[in-house]
This record gives C-alpha cells, sequence and structure tokens, in this order.
C-alpha cells in the first residue's frame, strides 16, 4: 500500500532541494528602447539592481536599473544596446552589485566591469565590496590631522593637503594636469594608488600607465573607462576606481585616489538623468547630477579609528579657463577640502607645475602645519599677489622702486619666489625640503 503522506513530504524536501541549488528565476523581456534606455516588462527590482539581458548569439549583457515608468523597469546595457533584439529576455542577477577585490588588482590595469585590459588573465580576486560603497558615521572618521607628502614643492610648503583630504586640481586643456598628476601618483607616500582615468581619450590611457606611473605600479591599480565607454560604463568605472580605494582603506591601508575626472563623471551622470526623463537645469546638468556628485566625493576621507584613509584627488575640467561659471567646477568647490589651480599664463611662461598659488587653497593647512610655516607662506602668497597684480606695470618700465615696499619686496625675492614653484617632473621634493625651499625664498633659511 502506498503511503501518499510520506510520498508528499519526500516530494516537499526534493522540491526545497531543487530551489536552493537552482532558484526559480523571473524574466521580463525587452518591449522598447528610447536611445539607450531599454523598456523591461514583467519584472521588478530596485533603482541600481544589476540585471542580465539575453543578447543575439548567446550572449548575457550585464545592465542597471535606472528608473521605472508604467509598469517597466528602465534599464541601461554597461556596454551599449547593439545585438539587443525586441522581446529579448532579461532577469533581476542582484540588488546592488558587489565587484570583486583582493590583492590582485594590486599592478593590474582593468576596465569599469573589472574585465583586464592589460592583455593579462583576470585578476584573482575573491572578496565583494559594493560598487556603491560602504557609509561611514561621520563622528567615527578620524581627523585630517596628519600631514601627506605629494613630493611637489608648491603643494607641500603653500598649500600643505593632510592625509584623508579631498582635493581638486582645477585646470584648463593643455597646461600640464596629467604631468602633475604623474607626479603626485609616483612620489606621494601611500601605501596604495588607485587611478581612475574616466572620459579620458583612449591613447592617454597606455601613456599615462607607462610614462607616468610605471616606477609606482607595483602599488598601483588603474581603472580605465575612455571616451568611448557608455555613459554607464564611464560611472560605474568611476565608482569601482572608489570601491576599490574603499577596500583598501578597510584594510589598514592609506590609499591615494587620482579621478581624471571628476567632470566626466558629471557628464556621464548627466547623460543618463537626461536619458531617463530628468529636467535639464544648470547648463544642461539635472540637479541630481549635484547630488550624485557630492555623495561620490564623501566617499574617500578618513575612515573610523582601526581603518586607513583615502586621499583623494579630483581633476576639474574648466571650459576656457572659466572658473566661475562652471557648475561642476562651482560644486567641487563648495565639497571638498582643497583645491589647486594651475595657470595657463604660468605654463605659457614655462614655469612648470604651473601652479596658481593665488589661487589654491589647502583648508586645513593652519592645523597641518607650525605656525612658522604658515607665517612663511601667508607671506608668499602676498608677495606673490603683489608680483601678480602690478606685473604688466612693471614689464612696461612704468614702475619706480620705492613707490610700494611689498612690491619692491616681491621683485627683489622674484627669482626665490619662482624656486618654490619651479620643479623638475623627475625629482620629488619632500615635505622638509619644501619647507626649506621656503624659508630661502622668505629670507630665513635654517
Amino acid at each position: 500500500m502506498i503511503d501518499f503522506g510520506r510520498v508528499k513530504t519526500l516530494t516537499a524536501e526534493r522540491v526545497r532541494e531543487a530551489l536552493a541549488h537552482e532558484p526559480v528565476r523571473r524574466y521580463g523581456q525587452i518591449t522598447r528602447s528610447s536611445g539607450d534606455v531599454l523598456h523591461a516588462s514583467g519584472l521588478r527590482a530596485p533603482i541600481g539592481s544589476r540585471c542580465l539581458i539575453e543578447a543575439q548569439g548567446g550572449k548575457r549583457l550585464p545592465a542597471e536599473v535606472v528608473g521605472f515608468e508604467a509598469g517597466a523597469l528602465l534599464v541601461m546595457a554597461e556596454q551599449g544596446t547593439r545585438g539587443i533584439v525586441q522581446g529579448a529576455r532579461v532577469h533581476v542577477e542582484s540588488e546592488a552589485p558587489a565587484p570583486l577585490m583582493g590583492p590582485g588588482l594590486l599592478g593590474r590595469v582593468v576596465d569599469a566591469r573589472g574585465l583586464p585590459l592589460d592583455g593579462k588573465a583576470p585578476p584573482d580576486v575573491t572578496q565583494p565590496w559594493p560598487l556603491l560603497g560602504r557609509p561611514i558615521n561621520p563622528m567615527s572618521r578620524t581627523r585630517i590631522d596628519t600631514k601627506f607628502d605629494v613630493g611637489v614643492s608648491a603643494i607641500n610648503a603653500l598649500a600643505t593637503l593632510g592625509r584623508g583630504m579631498r582635493v581638486g586640481l582645477f585646470a584648463g586643456s593643455g597646461v600640464g594636469k596629467t604631468t602633475l598628476l604623474g607626479m603626485m601618483a609616483r612620489y606621494a607616500e601611500a601605501d596604495i594608488v588607485v587611478v581612475g582615468l574616466i572620459g579620458e581619450r583612449g591613447r592617454e590611457i597606455r601613456e599615462f600607465v607607462e610614462d607616468h606611473l610605471e616606477s609606482s605600479r607595483a602599488r598601483s591599480v588603474v581603472v580605465a573607462s575612455p571616451a568611448d565607454d557608455t555613459a554607464l560604463g564611464r560611472v560605474h568605472g568611476a565608482y569601482r576606481a572608489a570601491a576599490i580605494a574603499e577596500y583598501w582603506r578597510d584594510q589598514g591601508k592609506h590609499v591615494l585616489l587620482v579621478i581624471d575626472s571628476l567632470t566626466r563623471l558629471a557628464m556621464a551622470l548627466r547623460e543618463i538623468g537626461l536619458a531617463v526623463g530628468e529636467p535639464p537645469a544648470t547648463k544642461g546638468y539635472p540637479p541630481s547630477v549635484f547630488g550624485a556628485l557630492s555623495a561620490y566625493v564623501e566617499r574617500a576621507g578618513n575612515g573610523a579609528k582601526n581603518q586607513g584613509s583615502i586621499t583623494a584627488i579630483y581633476t576639474v575640467l574648466v571650459e576656457g579657463d572659466d572658473h566661475v561659471g562652471d557648475p561642476v567646477a562651482d560644486t567641487a568647490r563648495s565639497v571638498l577640502d582643497g583645491h589647486i589651480v594651475l595657470s595657463r599664463v604660468l605654463a605659457e611662461a614655462a614655469l612648470y607645475p604651473p601652479i596658481d598659488i593665488a589661487a589654491s587653497l589647502s583648508r586645513p593647512m593652519p592645523g597641518l602645519v607650525g605656525p612658522a610655516h604658515y607665517r612663511l607662506a601667508a607671506k608668499f602668497r602676498s608677495l606673490w599677489v603683489r608680483r601678480q597684480e602690478k606685473q604688466d606695470i612693471i614689464d612696461l618700465g612704468a614702475y619706480a622702486p620705492g613707490r610700494d615696499l611689498l612690491l619692491d619686496e616681491a621683485i627683489r625675492r622674484g627669482p626665490a619666489l619662482d624656486a618654490v614653484i619651479r620643479q623638475n617632473a623627475e625629482e620629488p621634493v619632500g615635505l622638509a625640503a619644501s619647507f626649506h625651499l621656503l624659508q630661502a625664498a622668505m629670507g630665513e633659511a635654517a
């Protein structure tokens, strides 16, 4: 006689076992497209979820939920819409992407999806880390109280950075931004260097790695998302670089995070925002872009007591050297701890690196250096600004010595002032040497 009760119990156990090993997936389908945005019906998922779309040729293309509309999810494919047909099946893989991390990333160049670009095997990584990071209680963060040596005399002496600072490097095109970034990546006193090349020309990736990063390659990770990548790919590239830096900070390491550029990230966020129907605001940027930028830079900084730090340098491209009317530059100034401004005038005068001391600032500097250092830096600024203001009169020969004692001193000390700024890109200048240059320029050499 058949024991139907036992059969029912065994069947239920087998169903549970099958579900544990092969979870049931719910599939939707692509119904239509609007530019780079795909409409997926039959699914429910939170914004930010990771999806897989079945394209032609059996490929599965990763995508992200960026919104919803009238019963359909708005989805963007990381690698573009090529090969996706109407009716293609799509399923939700996870509610939040978490790329894998580990020591295998050191010395590697990867793309926005973590795939190798250096011709080697995929990195040996096993530990997941949220792409959007793990928030830190602001009251748990340690304070910025340790000087951060970047190996650049002008910055070390006159805009001293602190470990855990977020700094903007503001520059127009062709004024030496990449060279200065390379100097800081090579010479900075950091355990790990993470470089995010976002939206830049493809040829610059290899040039930056080989020309500016080769000597520190073993402690570096490069995440590259060039200009021909999708908007979502560029955003994910920037987020992946930040996630890698966060992972190493969580391991107790002191990390230098270099993002080139914050402006390209803003442009990618603008593309996504406009594609999903957000209204354009200042210069076409939807309001959400500025909130996303603020949240992004907040991921850097010092960790909790037992963690390390992320000192971040974000380049900001200013169109036409307009440092005032650019909304991205204006937002960056308001959320960062300092800014380094490069001057086209100084670059044209062959003074490298062309750092505009008058416009550059490190907000934590008063608490990082001693009173003597801060006093000398303030005096240097006053002399530098006065000479810059009167340079046209000096060049015309219309200035008579004795009329302005401060200007007289600035002219007399001109070569020594320039010596603090001028530096060979192949020779680092540490904190102590930078202070000695400042003392010499002010006539107070030790």
